[in-house]
């Protein structure tokens, strides 16, 4: 595998992919009882938008950088994220998902950050070691969701969490497969578990038939949730991107959408930016 997220950090599937995965956050913590979550693709779980791998791309010119203070409160909670991160480790830094789930979630949420490429998964151990909740696995995501789910602290079951999937999609369409795979192993041994995948859209008609079997998955609920920077009909360029997420928290729907018009309007190229969340199965 050769994908390195630092060539990516700040982008503006980062900037959907980390506003989601915030409220989702902020949903499980809504209650007392302790959660899990399990990140499948973490990376080093911190970026500097200054280093050469980010100025060698500049796609955060594309999304972080494009954003502003007052335009949603969802977008709010994420500069504010960014902002905490920036003050702990200086100012071009980014946080990947691990950081925000390490910040996001509480003392007695347990985190589990799975990276399988050595010299990422050094990084993200060296990035966490300060942190007591977080516990960094040098292993294949997919395999750590047999071996991770259900979740326990002790003895103990946890009964809510999510789990994040983002992989690089090295193997193009046929990651789809791997993941919806994963995910329907999963929900057999951990139902009520939230479950969230990232994907790249470059063409959106090619992506019907993973919609269809998507919603087919044994969870209650299907929810899609797109952001789209350039029209979708180029396989040469990622024009946006999205998260389905199943067993999704009661009216996330309402909470995001809203959130993503503003990220549309604000991220698109040329006026040609829009959203889309829409439940594939409700239940």
């Amino acid at each position: 595998m050769n994908y390195r997220h630092g060539f990516h950090a700040g982008n503006h599937a980062d900037v959907i992919k980390h506003i989601v995965l915030l409220a989702l956050c902020d949903a499980l913590s809504a209650k007392p009882a302790a959660c899990f979550a399990l990140d499948t693709h973490a990376g080093r779980g911190l970026y500097w938008l200054d280093a050469d791998e980010a100025q060698r791309t500049g796609e955060a010119e594309g999304g972080i950088t494009r954003l502003s203070a007052g335009q949603h409160a969802l977008i709010d909670r994420y500069l504010a994220a960014v902002a905490a991160c920036r003050a702990a480790h200086g100012a071009s830094a980014y946080p990947g998902s691990p950081w925000l789930l390490a910040h996001a979630l509480r003392a007695q949420d347990r985190i589990a950050a799975c990276e399988l490429q050595a010299d990422e998964a050094a990084a993200l151990r060296r990035h966490f070691a300060a942190e007591p909740h977080l516990h960094v696995h040098h292993r294949d995501g997919y395999a750590a969701m047999k071996a991770l789910l259900p979740p326990r602290d002790g003895a103990t079951r946890l009964n809510r969490g999510l789990v994040l999937i983002d992989p690089p999609y090295e193997a193009q369409l046929a990651e789809f497969d791997t993941a919806l795979a994963a995910i329907n192993d999963a929900l057999g041994r951990w139902p009520q578990g939230i479950y969230a995948l990232w994907y790249p859209i470059k063409q959106g008609r090619v992506l019907a038939s993973f919609m269809r079997r998507a919603a087919a998955l044994p969870a209650k609920s299907a929810l899609l949730c797109e952001l789209l920077v350039r029209p979708d009909d180029s396989p040469l360029r990622m024009n946006g991107s999205g998260l389905m997420i199943w067993n999704a928290p009661w009216q996330l729907d309402q909470t995001l959408q809203p959130a993503l018009d503003a990220l549309a309007n604000n991220l698109g190229e040329n006026g040609q930016g829009r959203s889309r969340v829409e439940w594939l199965k409700q239940g």
